[in-house]
């Protein structure tokens, strides 16, 4: 852009007497920022859109005959700005604006959660008046308002500034708050749309008419922290401390793969919430539900916090000392390495524990069978389809970093296959829907059926059965189209690993179209996972184990002989548990895996039993634990430094957040471990391990992607259909487990089907449909939703859903489906 572009799109304006040059189309409250004059406001806020609501922000606009907001007005050449700093017209339109907003407003400072960091008590201060002079009774209203099981509305604290109704609408796309009514009766409250017959009750509680929409919001702890007074409060912090007692701690989210920064707050050793942290790359200022308030597994009362040895005599776990546990895991480990051990990782972990790991694995164990994926992967047909998602991660993924949120939000179009945004990666689904309503973002899914996700991004759909992926990737034109522009975005989650050819066939389309292809992860720790080598044919790094020269340079990083690295591609996670269950290894290292995340559950638990020696590092009991011969605590991510790497590839580094815990990170755990082997690992210290992965070779060469020809899809025959599935962001899942309260704000469990096929079960909305397999069964509601006539969708892992244990299934198998309960004999793992 030349200087006469520049000044044709700028103006030059005075504010306090200060000159400044402005954008066109800049608001005066911005450039007042700009200059470090802070102007009073309620209802602005730099991410939403302008709304001009609470007019605490007036200013003097020379030539205008009254004060003006100065959050809606436009910069404009010439103009003469004087804000309360220097207008007495500007400081005595705030205080009146202050004065009418504390008219109704309680004085309940001492017992308001938003005492001590409340916009409006600060401005009260700076802005209002010493004394009131309304003394009439104010105005109250039945309180609170329970939104939902999280959220909480005191609807008498309300200043109306419309912040919580500006950010369901515009940002998350869910309007579950709205402004209701009219003249003094007008007031924030629980959405309803009369339109659909609803029969509020009128004083704010969610009445029993069809038009009331219920609570369903994966964001709406972003209304309570932007809620510049105590209106909107959350449930888990509400009377529970005062601002001025908390220290607070920049940290990162644990639970996905967007990689949110956060802000934990703790007090006497025990974090009472956290918030979502500034950062305009990444998350911006918002984050989801499970982020904000999925952290109280970590004061859970089946929290680990002593080792575990199984006493030899009665065959039952016993407390033990660390220096026993250690001991007992190193010697077990010793005896089970002659038959191979697995080691399955899970992704919960850092960058620097996940190293460890891998670590681990190579020096001590002397294995390349490693894996992160506690998920199903695919693992029968040809060896190609064996290992073609491994392969896809090796050519196409590790090391690279060349899509980030920025490009999602300038990108022209996206084509998204084997995710859900909002269900997987909910701040990647905030950016692709302001990219969508800001910049007329093109998404096209290719999924069953378009999700309520999928439909707040205006998603065009190409419809597939599960499975039919790879051939649409291949062949189908409106695919190809969706990505004729450029700088067109591929987005692939994790899910496509399951269809055989579908990593190929997106690969092959990216290099055909040119578009930048993304891989999202559903876990934090798996793109780190994968970077530092937890994956059976990858070395930390991201370069084959086949590489001669990878294991060269690598046993020069770690002071070993180059022959003590194998060659050879290991075993992937269902090799392992397979493995396992024969008898053919010697013993499981598990770090954070929950057999309801596998394949089949039922398989995974049989070789948990089966195999010799198993060792657990986890932070609550669970399914392994109680099966382990040692478990050995490690800390929550509250209580270590470490680092997880997004979906971006970008790495999201943390503190510690409560520094006196004397858990120990896996890391150290393994360390010690590897010590009583006769190995040092040299894993126990963040920071050492931080250089290390720093001075890391990176290779160059990168494997040939993989080449996997699509296959037929399943047929269903009467009364059944494909199967499609996926998690829900708010599940089982065993970080939650426990959680009722945030477990209330969860998506209800349905089965969705077609109306054809509705028609055919002669099922209607609400009607119990079961779908059974050989092995079992599941029953929930029905919802018909427009999907293809063979396919019904269920949550994978949701309450009364859980797919994989109770019907031994994954996406894409043949189900059957009746209308109402299963009969009375029922196979082993069914659920009613």
């Amino acid at each position: 852009m030349t200087d006469v572009e520049k000044r044709a799109d700028t103006v030059s304006l005075t504010i306090d007497g200060v000159e400044v040059t402005a954008e066109k189309g800049e608001l005066v409250i911005r450039v007042a920022e700009r200059l470090g004059i802070a102007i009073p406001r309620f209802c602005d806020h730099p991410l939403l859109a302008p709304a001009g609501a609470c007019r605490q922000c007036l200013v003097e606009v020379e030539g205008q005959r009254k004060p003006v907001a100065s959050c809606t007005q436009t910069v404009a050449d010439g103009m003469v700005v004087k804000t309360q700093l220097s207008s007495p017209v500007a400081a005595k339109a705030q205080a009146g604006v202050m004065e009418l907003l504390l008219i109704n407003h309680p004085l309940d400072c001492p017992t308001c959660d938003k005492g001590g960091e409340c916009p409006l008590q600060n401005q009260a201060m700076s802005t209002g008046r010493a004394d009131s002079r309304f003394h009439e009774h104010k105005r109250e209203y039945e309180k609170p308002i329970h939104i939902s099981s999280q959220v909480l509305l005191d609807r008498e604290r309300c200043v109306l500034c419309q912040r919580c109704t500006r950010f369901s609408e515009e940002i998350a796309g869910d309007k579950f708050i709205d402004l209701m009514d009219r003249s003094s009766g007008e007031q924030i409250n629980v959405y309803r749309d009369d339109f659909f017959g609803g029969t509020g009750t009128g004083d704010g509680q969610v009445g029993e008419g069809a038009g009331d929409v219920p609570f369903n919001s994966y964001f709406s702890g972003n209304t309570v922290q932007i809620c510049p007074v105590g209106a909107l409060t959350g449930q888990q912090y509400r009377f529970r401390a005062r601002p001025f007692d908390l220290v607070s701690t920049p940290t990162a989210c644990e639970h996905c793969a967007a990689g949110c920064a956060m802000r934990a707050d703790h007090r006497r050793g025990k974090v009472l919430r956290r918030l979502a942290g500034d950062d305009p790359a990444v998350n911006e200022e918002w984050n989801c539900d499970k982020g904000r308030w999925g952290f109280r597994y970590a004061t859970a009362t089946d929290r680990i916090t002593t080792p575990l040895v199984r006493d030899a005599r009665s065959g039952q776990l016993r407390e033990a000392s660390w220096s026993e546990a250690l001991l007992a895991a190193a010697e077990g480990l010793r005896a089970a390495r002659e038959r191979g051990v697995g080691v399955l990782t899970g992704g919960r972990l850092t960058v620097e524990d996940a190293y460890a790991y891998a670590k681990f694995a190579r020096l001590v164990l002397g294995t390349n069978d490693i894996d992160f994926r506690a998920r199903p992967v695919r693992a029968s047909g040809s060896p190609a389809e064996i290992t073609e998602e491994a392969d896809f991660l090796a050519a196409a993924v590790a090391g690279i970093a060349e899509v980030t949120y920025a490009d999602v939000e300038s990108a022209p179009a996206a084509l998204i296959v084997g995710l859900e945004p909002e269900e997987e990666c909910p701040i990647l689904f905030l950016r692709l829907r302001k990219a969508y309503t800001k910049k007329k973002l093109q998404v096209t899914a290719i999924a069953p059926g378009l999700s309520r996700g999928l439909e707040k991004l205006g998603a065009a759909l190409v419809a597939a059965v599960p499975g039919d992926e790879a051939r649409l990737l291949n062949t189908d034109p409106a695919v190809a189209a969706a990505l004729r522009a450029p700088g067109s975005l591929l987005l692939v989650g994790e899910r496509l690993a399951t269809v055989p050819g579908g990593l190929s066939a997106a690969t092959a389309l990216a290099a055909r179209t040119g578009a930048r292809l993304a891989w999202v992860p559903r876990r934090a720790g798996d793109r780190g996972a994968l970077d530092t080598g937890c994956l059976p044919n990858l070395l930390p790094g991201g370069r084959p184990v086949t590489d001669a020269a990878a294991r060269a340079e690598l046993s020069l990083a770690w002071s070993v002989d180059a022959g003590m690295l194998p060659g050879r591609p290991g075993r992937d996670v269902d090799a392992i548990i397979a493995a396992a269950a024969d008898g053919t290894l010697g013993g499981l290292l598990v770090g954070g895996v929950d057999p309801d995340d596998l394949a089949d559950p039922l398989l995974a638990e049989r070789a948990l039993d089966a195999v010799p020696f198993l060792v657990s590092l986890e932070l609550r009991h669970s399914a392994v634990t109680g099966r382990a011969d040692v478990v050995l605590p490690v800390a929550p991510a509250v209580e270590k430094s470490g680092t997880y790497m997004d979906w971006e590839g970008r790495l999201r580094s943390f503190g510690t957040v409560l520094p006196g815990s004397s858990a120990m990170t896996d890391g150290r755990v393994l360390e010690a471990v590897a010590a009583l082997l006769d190995v040092t690992l040299n894993t126990g210290d963040v920071q050492a391990v931080r250089r290390e992965l720093g001075a890391m070779p990176a290779g160059t060469a990168r494997p040939e992607p993989p080449s996997v020809a699509p296959v037929a899809v399943a047929e269903p025959g009467e009364r059944a259909a494909v199967l499609a599935t996926w998690h829900q962001l708010i599940d089982r899942g065993s970080l939650l487990e426990g959680d009722e309260v945030l477990a209330g704000t969860a998506r209800p469990p349905v089965v969705r089907l077609g109306k054809e096929l509705a028609e055919q079960l002669r099922v209607a909305d609400g009607d119990l449909l079961t779908v059974r397999t050989d092995r079992g069964s599941v029953s929930l509601p029905a919802a018909i939703a427009d999907l293809p006539r063979q396919v019904v969708w269920l949550p994978t892992n949701s309450p009364a859903s859980t797919v994989r244990r109770s019907l031994g299934v994954t996406a894409g198998a043949v189900v059957r489906l009746s209308a109402g309960l299963p009969g009375p004999l029922l196979a082993e793992g069914a659920e009613r």
